[in-house]
């Protein structure tokens, strides 16, 4: 019998945020009808070993290689029986009314395709990609410049429900018979960029995409994450395959540019990160003054 949700999240070396997330999912799952996919992408960590006796009821499905996000994601989506899929990252918190509170409007939304909601980072300050744009080759010019204000939707309330064009891969609330239309996430995106297309995809098909004001905590990864080499290179390769993909029917004269840009930004980057590193190595202690 197909549950009401079914929750999915790929991990990868947090167990200790993990454990923290499917706590808080246990709690916001109280009277749903639902069900929880861990997909371990081959964690050192012993993630598997350790949780799968702390959380009995979750199916964990564990990988011999790290095969990406959207793979994993798809791997549990296939196995799932459910009216919505929650794509929900393992370093969140969900706060206990998010889920009966998304599930209830998109009951009563059937237009709506998929929904965000409101995420708040360690600090407690409101993310600004719990709403975004499709990054068009303008508003992503704009962005790389600095203008960001088109691209985070800024001229949206945080507390009222409001259409957005991308949903983040944090928590992406779906709606299974959406999914069957437009299919699951493109494996093609190794990490990073799949939640832009998915959510692409779901506008092209003549769903909506909302913004929810239901919380949760996404405490958006490590920072030793952030700034490694690997990083850099599989985020400008997503933005690099979403071009290709969605606007490479463009003329040479714009789609160059565009390019160049996002080699330019990805050449930034590593010039910044070279100069922290050495930074670091000439003053080791500077963090603790």
């Amino acid at each position: 019998m197909a549950k009401k949700i079914s929750i999915v999240i790929v991990s990868y070396n947090v167990w200790k945020l993990l454990d923290e997330c499917l706590q808080s999912v246990e709690r916001a799952l109280e009277g749903i009808d639902g069900e929880v996919f861990v997909v371990d992408n081959a964690s050192t960590d012993g993630t598997v070993e350790r949780l799968r006796g702390l959380h009995p009821q979750v199916h964990f499905i564990a990988n011999e290689d790290n095969v990406g996000f959207a793979r994993a994601n798809n791997q549990a989506i296939r196995q799932s029986q459910s009216e919505y899929v929650l794509l929900l990252n393992p370093d969140t918190v969900v706060y206990e009314p998010t889920l009966k509170g998304c599930l209830n409007f998109m009951d009563h939304h059937p237009e709506a395709g998929g929904a965000g909601v409101r995420m708040y980072d360690r600090n407690g300050d409101a993310a600004p990609e719990s709403r975004r744009a499709i990054p068009t080759p303008w508003v992503a010019m704009l962005k790389m410049m600095g203008f960001t204000r088109r691209y985070y939707m800024s001229h949206l309330s945080w507390d009222e429900p409001g259409q957005i064009e991308v949903i983040s891969g944090a928590f992406c609330l779906l709606r299974r018979k959406a999914l069957d239309q437009v299919g699951l996430l493109d494996e093609d995106f190794f990490m990073y960029g799949e939640d832009i297309d998915l959510s692409y995809r779901l506008l092209k098909g003549g769903w909506q995409n909302w913004y929810l004001p239901y919380d949760i905590i996404h405490y958006k990864g490590e920072s030793t994450v952030k700034t490694s080499f690997r990083y850099v290179h599989v985020f400008y390769q997503a933005m690099l395959i979403f071009f290709r993909k969605h606007y490479g029917h463009l003329s040479g004269l714009l789609a160059v540019p565009i390019k160049m840009a996002i080699y330019f930004s990805a050449f930034i980057a590593l010039l910044r990160m070279v100069a922290d590193k050495f930074s670091n190595f000439i003053n080791p202690h500077k963090d603790q003054q």
